[in-house]
């Protein structure tokens, strides 16, 4: 049994203040809700009071990115040993990243592999472009991010990561995916893929999340389908709505 788990990406959202004052009015609300792993995932600048906020609760502290070498000569970007102790997740290649910011297939698997050896749990973003989605792409372009993804890892690292699928043409355009197109690129594209390149058990033990204009109203269609396990939230995650969005997964999946 995999347990869901939602995650809230503020992306570049949030003063420190505004962070404080925002888990102040959800963590407990939050807390009181089982079965269902919670993580938020603010800027850098936040993190560390936010995990002071956090506590002892049992809600989960990620990071949005991290470079893949420990330490060095690189101006402006955090080492795995900076977010060590500091939070336990990770978000890593992002397609606002890859977009943005040039980051390669390649390097997002050396940040994987830099994660697990410290202990983070990557929460690795794949998905296809409005584009390829149309010209009928995607299980290619998917599975090629995947295998790109995990190359050389372990079986035993695989299935401590968490993927995230999130095509990009329904991420911040309030057009998602639906449950049953995003749960048959899930099961048979990222599970295929996985299961290819090791096996069914290690596909069926990777938890794989859904991102894209996830909200309230339509995480119950997602949370429903058997190979989704919860959901990489960006903007609902920035209101209470998140609340909302993770007591709704926990009902729908019986936790």
């Amino acid at each position: 049994m995999r347990t869901p788990i939602i995650a809230g990406n503020w992306k570049m959202h949030k003063t420190i203040e505004e962070a404080v004052a925002f888990v102040r009015e959800i963590r407990f609300k939050l807390t009181e809700i089982k079965g269902v792993d919670k993580v938020l995932c603010p800027s850098f600048v936040a993190l560390a009071a936010v995990k002071e906020l956090l506590g002892p609760t049992d809600i989960g502290l990620g990071a949005q990115n991290m470079y893949f070498e420990e330490k060095g000569a690189y101006t402006g970007e955090v080492s795995p040993l900076m977010l060590k102790g500091l939070c336990q997740y990770v978000i890593l290649g992002h397609s606002e990243r890859r977009a943005y910011f040039g980051e390669t297939d390649e390097g997002v698997n050396r940040k994987i592999k830099a994660a697990l050896a410290h202990g983070l749990t990557p929460i690795v973003c794949v998905g296809e472009s409005l584009e390829q989605h149309e010209a009928g792409q995607t299980e290619e372009w998917v599975s090629g991010q995947v295998r790109a993804a995990l190359a050389g890892l372990t079986a035993e690292q695989v299935r401590a990561l968490i993927i995230a699928y999130e095509p990009i043409w329904a991420i911040g355009t309030g057009k998602a995916a639906t449950g049953a197109g995003a749960n048959a690129v899930i099961g048979l594209t990222i599970r295929g893929t996985i299961a290819d390149l090791y096996d069914q058990a290690t596909a069926q033990a990777v938890r794989v999340q859904y991102g894209g204009s996830v909200s309230p109203a339509n995480i119950a269609e997602f949370m429903s389908q058997p190979d989704i396990d919860g959901a990489l939230v960006g903007g609902a995650s920035l209101k209470p709505d998140f609340v909302d969005i993770v007591r709704i997964s926990a009902e729908v999946k019986g936790v």
